[in-house]
């Protein structure tokens, strides 16, 4: 098997993916999972689509991963880990967007409007 690249994306964060054949493995930005997420709750997210397969152990994964916070990284990650699996084999597409790890979550940062606080708070109304 050659090298799958997937790419997903999740608020301001991008996670480009490679997954070859292997020992399970998931080194992210040239850091062990565990080093990179230390909190065990972003670990099981990264591994959701893999565990619900349960593939965990047959491929090796590398990451590159910018921007956001680590709860947009890791999600963005779940999402092109999804998408990888699903180009290795098609048949897993069901099993994976049955649990949602194939829909790209759109919402972003609503932008600061002018003459206001933040974007949609307002300053108090004063009548007189």
């Amino acid at each position: 098997m050659e090298l799958i690249h997937a790419i997903g994306r999740r608020k301001a964060a991008v996670a480009r993916v490679f997954v070859a054949q292997g020992n399970g493995s998931i080194i992210i930005n040239k850091k062990d999972l565990s080093v990179y997420f230390p909190s065990t709750i972003l670990q099981y997210v990264v591994k959701q689509p893999l565990n619900k397969l349960g593939v965990a152990e047959k491929y090796d994964i590398r990451v590159n991963l910018v921007g956001g916070g680590f709860k947009g990284q890791a999600e963005a990650l779940r999402l092109a880990i999804a998408r990888a699996l699903v180009k290795i084999n098609a048949e897993d597409k069901h099993a994976l967007k049955s649990e949602g790890f194939l829909t790209r979550d759109s919402r972003e940062v609503e932008r600061k409007k002018p003459g206001r606080p933040k974007a949609r708070k307002r300053f108090q109304f004063s009548k007189r």
